[in-house]
């Protein structure tokens, strides 16, 4: 488990870089990302991509508010398995006053990639727990 509170802590999530305009994870698939017969759980993917997308965009609602999820399509391209370590990448596609919509790739260690999607979040008016953003702080690339 890492430091990360939450489902993303129970999937070994790391946080790589964090700022308004990309968010970068990375985790290592294990028995706990696994289906009940040996195949990794498309949820997975799908909890990774909604979790980035919304770090990313509150950390782009900079304090005025939360992002939460509305909608999330995710595409499962090639199957990865147990060993191999999977990094996702969200983007932005559009950033507006009442909703955000963000671009996800999972890759493995050889850049092939293993699922892709978008994340719909709403931007809510509400205070921001300050844990929120210190646990970010310091990620983002110098």
């Amino acid at each position: 488990m890492t430091e990360i509170p939450g489902l993303d802590g129970l999937l070994g999530v790391e946080h790589l870089e964090a700022t308004a305009d990309k968010v970068v994870v990375r985790f290592t698939i294990d028995e706990r990302h696994l289906q009940p017969f040996g195949i990794p759980h498309g949820g997975v993917y799908c909890a990774v991509h909604e979790s980035t997308a919304s770090v990313a965009g509150l950390l782009w609602l900079n304090g005025k508010g939360v992002a939460v999820g509305t909608n999330n399509s995710t595409d499962f391209l090639r199957q990865a398995k147990v060993g191999d370590t999977i990094t996702t990448t969200a983007t932005p596609i559009h950033r507006g006053r009442t909703q955000q919509l963000w671009h996800l790739d999972s890759v493995d260690e050889d850049g092939k990639l293993i699922a892709q999607g978008q994340v719909r979040l709403a931007n809510l008016e509400q205070e921001v727990p300050p844990e929120a953003l210190a646990h970010f702080a310091g990620i983002a690339p110098a």
